[in-house]
């Protein structure tokens, strides 16, 4: 099973909502039509301006950039930032499983003016295969999992579906 077969996304919406996951691995895609996308991708264009964005790998990662060394994702806030460390640890075993060396890499969150340096441990390394062969289970399932109300619900893209 080739555990670099997902995008950054689908690792965060396992970590946000398995729903949301399988949704959007079976073309459902909704983001285009919310606000919250749309502002996140402004901050990213207005923030950092002078580093050189976006680096698309094998179209499966896109990196928001990269300097002295590491990784930055840039993220709106900090709400999901369980979510958001998956990602990043998935890109830099995406990287790792090319040859690349970089193990390390930084949440940026500009209207907070916050970071997060995130590394690729063994723990975070091994906690990642777990989730990915879980992912490849819930795409693979001809039917969406169960999932409960939850208050980001309110503001997903996919509510509608889910629940009107």
């Amino acid at each position: 099973m080739d555990l670099t077969n997902f995008t950054g996304t689908e690792i965060g919406y396992y970590f946000v909502c398995k729903k949301k996951l399988w949704l959007f691995s079976h073309g459902v895609k909704m983001e285009h039509e919310s606000d919250l996308v749309k502002l996140g991708k402004l901050v990213h264009q207005e923030s950092y301006e002078r580093e050189k964005k976006e680096i698309n790998i094998d179209d499966k990662i896109v990196l928001d950039w990269r300097e002295d060394g590491l990784i930055h994702e840039v993220k709106l806030s900090d709400k999901m930032e369980n979510a958001h460390e998956m990602q990043l640890a998935y890109y830099l075993y995406f990287l790792k499983k090319k040859g690349v060396t970089l193990l390390q890499g930084k949440l940026d969150y500009p209207k907070l003016r916050q970071t997060k340096l995130v590394q690729l441990t063994p723990e975070l390394e091994d906690k990642l295969k777990h989730t990915l062969i879980d992912m490849e289970s819930i795409i693979r399932s001809s039917t969406p999992p169960k999932v409960n109300f939850m208050n980001i619900c309110r503001s997903c893209s996919y509510a509608e579906l889910c629940w009107g």
